[in-house]
């Protein structure tokens, strides 16, 4: 399918107010952008929830076939049906200076006081281009599962992280009855379930 092929030279930013600024940041964007039928769109405004770039990680161990999650408080998940305590990935915003991979290693220490022996780079995503400037690195960090678990996080980030461990398929029966309801765990244990076997072909035995 051809496109216009529309890059962000393709967008007029006219002006960037800060409206609010907390433990996160709202901008008010004034802008106008290149229409697929030719010319500019008039001047217009959004709000642009300022998040950044955050790294997840899916730890698993290859050799025990178990994955390892993280079980925190969500304000975001206040009014789930089941409850605002939610299974998710080890995760933590990109720093200035960071990379991905440092991270990565970081939260894991932090929020499951492992190591992992090897990264492998899932995808990079847009959380919710609509609104918000947030963008995942997704990755699975294979892990010796062995002795892993525990209450873990900084107290001054007002963190309470229980891990929790369980067999692959108890973790996939999980995402499909919906008890797993996060995007990034979600897609994080499909890429696990289309190279389940090839993961265990080659890392099972260490």
């Amino acid at each position: 399918m051809k496109t216009p092929g529309f890059v962000t030279d393709d967008v007029d930013i006219v002006k960037t107010e800060s409206v609010f600024k907390g433990f996160f940041r709202i901008d008010k964007v004034t802008l106008k952008y290149r229409l697929f039928r030719g010319g500019w769109t008039t001047e217009f405004t959004r709000e642009l929830f300022e998040r950044g770039e955050a790294v997840c990680v899916l730890l698993y161990d290859p050799v025990r076939d178990v994955v390892t999650l993280v079980e925190q408080f969500r304000i975001g998940a206040l009014h789930d049906e089941r409850s605002p305590w939610l299974l998710e990935l080890v995760a933590g915003m990109v720093e200035e200076g960071e990379q991905y991979d440092e991270v990565a290693r970081r939260e894991t220490q932090e929020e499951a006081g492992c190591e992992f022996y090897k990264l492998l780079p899932i995808c990079r995503y847009w959380v919710s281009p609509g609104g918000t400037s947030e963008r995942v690195q997704l990755y699975c960090g294979l892990i010796d599962s062995d002795g892993v678990g525990g209450i873990h996080g900084l107290e001054e980030e007002h963190e309470d992280i229980r891990l929790v461990s369980l067999p692959f398929s108890q973790a996939w029966d999980l995402q499909e009855q919906g008890a797993i309801n996060n995007a990034a765990t979600i897609m994080a244990l499909q890429w696990l379930k289309i190279h389940h076997a090839e993961l265990a072909d080659q890392y099972a035995e260490r």
